[in-house]
């Protein structure tokens, strides 16, 4: 089979077409061919070597996969990796029906940034009708679907950050109030003058650095920060518990991994009720490209340098 194997730790260079022979099944799994593969910003730490858990080489990346079932049917699983390439070996109880009026793309969307979006909101920030929300990189995977689901909730005001006028008109059309330059010189007063001037309710925020600090500081009395990533690559400054109480903020860290470990029944709600609102038409995934596997370098590129929008995906059994 083609897939993409990393030998060694690095950036997108790394990400070229080896032929393997099909993987082997292990106890209770099938051998299924990938229809399509989720390309996730959580990918570009991983060939890194710079996610939460550490990797062991070799690696083929992508914890996301539309397989065609030994039913003929589509099934979407997500899976500790193995998904950029033409075959994978899976548990069938790992896989999700997936329902005919929802595409490949859609699909790979709900498994980790739809489901993400949904967690976030409602079981990190508890998110109540009538709160405002800012969510940072808006015109994003996570960021798109979180937008829609924020207004679903009843959010009263959301907020969106993007860096370019494109992106920006792209979160209004999904159903933000206000969108924001994410490179602001000043994004505390870009936030608060977004919200009439007051402090802000709920933060979904995965850069990082800089915009979590100004983040936490327009955040409003009993409000939430809830942090999910890191793409900036760099620290925030280091979260003082004092001044946390001094003003009833609350700090959350999320990561989807937990859920799904602990507790799996969350995890299957939020893409069941994700897949449902994509078929009824009442939630919108936004397609960000399809790539063959030969073009999973300029995948990882757009990610990195913040040019894509909505999910991207991997097509491997299509050629360049």
């Amino acid at each position: 089979m083609r897939a993409i194997q990393l030998t060694e730790f690095g950036g997108p260079e790394l990400l070229t077409v080896s032929e393997l022979p099909d993987p082997v099944p292990g106890d209770g799994e099938v051998v299924l061919d990938v229809l399509a593969a989720g390309i996730n910003y959580a990918d570009t730490h991983q060939t890194e070597n710079s996610y939460l858990s550490k990797q062991q080489l070799p690696l083929i990346p992508g914890a996301e996969v539309i397989v065609r079932g030994t039913d003929g049917r589509r099934y979407a699983a997500l899976v500790g990796g193995g998904g950029y390439a033409e075959r994978i070996a899976v548990r069938p109880s790992r896989l999700i029906a997936v329902p005919d009026r929802v595409d490949d793309g859609a699909a790979l969307g709900a498994l980790v940034q739809g489901a993400t979006a949904y967690l976030l909101l409602h079981q990190a920030a508890r998110l109540e009708p009538g709160e405002s929300v800012v969510v940072h990189a808006g015109a994003g995977g996570t960021g798109t679907q979180a937008i829609q689901l924020a207004k679903r909730a009843g959010a009263g005001r959301i907020i969106a950050t993007a860096s370019t006028p494109e992106k920006r008109a792209l979160t209004r059309e999904l159903g933000a109030d206000v969108a924001v330059d994410s490179t602001a010189e000043d994004l505390k007063t870009a936030l608060l003058e977004a919200n009439g001037g007051h402090r802000v309710d709920v933060v979904l925020e995965m850069t990082g650095g800089a915009v979590f600090d100004k983040s936490l500081s327009a955040l409003a009395p009993l409000g939430r920060l809830v942090h999910f990533g890191m793409a900036s690559r760099t620290p925030p400054t280091p979260v003082v518990p004092a001044a946390l109480m001094g003003r009833g903020r609350s700090v959350i860290g999320f990561w989807l991994t937990h859920v799904v470990a602990r507790r799996p029944d969350l995890y299957t709600k939020a893409v069941g009720e994700l897949f449902g609102a994509i078929s009824d038409g009442s939630l919108t995934s936004v397609a960000g490209g399809a790539y063959p596997l030969e073009q999973a370098a300029d995948a990882h590129r757009a990610l990195l340098a913040r040019t894509s929008v909505g999910k991207l995906i991997l097509k491997p059994q299509e050629r360049p």
